[in-house]
């Protein structure tokens, strides 16, 4: 059973701050110091390249990818980590497409994350096949998928308001029409229990630097379900997803499995990092991280709700239809995001007016929602963040 004051002491969390935005990025594991600064002096710095076989470098994508596998649900053996998450959503839509040659349609919702979308653009494209890319409001999405769809193409929790899609019903509508799915967890993998297998997911991809705390620029990964892995073919042959990378043949041949979904040399100081995170979350019950998920974002709508009238809530009421994040609504959003981190109380701002607050137990506690709570109600209460300080707005919100 989880414990979750013993893994909030795992993390290092600055004094006086109340972090609620692990939905995007998570913070530092205290384990991954000594993890990264090992990998630096003692393998890097000592085996050097010998490190690959001595300290199991290559091995990294497919270890780590297991153990990312058991929280999403994933046999052994079906993911595969690295590169970055834009890449993984190309490869998992190409493999897709090609599963389904007589059809053009990629559907896809309004709310999935743009860069998904750009994707899934640049590859249509780039295939000059005629294949079309159908956008419907979240809302409608069941109701578009038919048998002109080759592919449904979504993320399961909205990265603005937490709206949770239902992963089973809607694969079971995709193949019930003969289409194939690709599901993009960014948002789910370490927020709530995912279960690929178990609804038949074709395709899953998500990155580990939000909920799984990798790190600012950790590997993204990609599931393939077993039905697909030795027939799915990579759309970027790189040479690690070869057959026999050091055989250093002219003429690609995919590797075994889910080995062929690998693309370019895995970040390895990177990945010392993410192993040092996945060491907490290989404890981690998934339906005891749920329910505190949830206990809290509770909590937190019924305290900012009680004493700040002027934001209006932008995520799902109901709990079992959202992810692990709350949205409030706010026309002076950014700067009123900017004063409550002025004040240690740090979520982001997502355009056009959303304040965004994510809700991680492995670190975040009754405690800490009460006393963000009142932080909140003192900045919009006294219109705080009315000051030019709060308005210039910075490259990343």
């Amino acid at each position: 059973m989880t414990d979750f004051s013993v893994t909030k002491a795992q993390f290092d969390l600055p004094e006086g701050m109340i972090y609620l935005d692990g939905n995007s990025l998570g913070p530092l594991p205290k384990a991954a110091k000594s993890r990264v600064a090992q990998t630096v002096s003692d393998e890097w710095g000592q085996m050097l390249i010998t490190g690959w076989n001595k300290a199991g470098w290559m091995a990294q994508p497919t270890n780590l990818g297991d153990r990312i596998g058991r929280l999403i649900g994933a046999p052994t053996g079906y993911v595969v980590l690295g590169d970055t998450l834009s890449i993984k959503v190309y490869q998992a839509l190409a493999a897709a497409v090609d599963l389904v040659p007589d059809r053009k349609v990629i559907l896809t919702d309004s709310g999935n994350f743009p860069s998904d979308i750009y994707m899934a653009d640049g590859l249509i494209k780039a295939l000059g096949r005629g294949h079309e890319l159908r956008v419907v409001a979240p809302e409608d999405i069941e109701n578009a998928i038919n048998d002109e769809v080759a592919v449904l193409m979504l993320t399961q929790v909205d990265y603005r308001s937490g709206r949770m899609h239902d992963m089973a019903n809607l694969t079971a509508k995709a193949h019930s029409v003969g289409a194939v799915t690709v599901w993009d967890l960014a948002h789910s993998a370490g927020a709530l229990p995912v279960d690929v297998m178990g609804c038949n997911a074709d395709f899953a991809v998500g990155c580990s630097y939000k909920y799984l705390n990798g790190g600012p620029g950790a590997a993204a990964f990609i599931y393939v379900a077993p039905q697909h892995v030795e027939n799915c073919q990579p759309a970027l042959s790189g040479w690690l997803g070869h057959e026999a990378p050091f055989a250093f043949d002219l003429d690609y041949r995919p590797g075994t499995g889910i080995e062929r979904m690998r693309v370019g040399t895995p970040p390895v100081i990177q990945m010392a990092a993410l192993s040092a995170a996945l060491d907490i979350w290989d404890t981690v019950d998934m339906g005891k991280l749920r329910a505190a998920s949830i206990e809290l974002s509770e909590r937190f709508i019924k305290g900012v709700e009680a004493t700040c009238p002027m934001l209006t809530l932008a995520s799902p009421r109901d709990p079992e239809q959202r992810g692990s994040q709350v949205s409030f609504a706010f026309d002076q959003g950014y700067a009123a995001m900017q004063a409550c981190i002025a004040r240690g109380v740090v979520g982001d701002f997502r355009a056009p007016n959303i304040m965004r607050f994510g809700f991680t137990p492995l670190f975040i506690d009754a405690e800490d929602v009460d006393q963000a709570i009142s932080i909140i109600a003192d900045v919009m209460q006294n219109k705080l963040w009315n000051s030019p300080a709060y308005q210039a707005r910075s490259a990343v919100t």
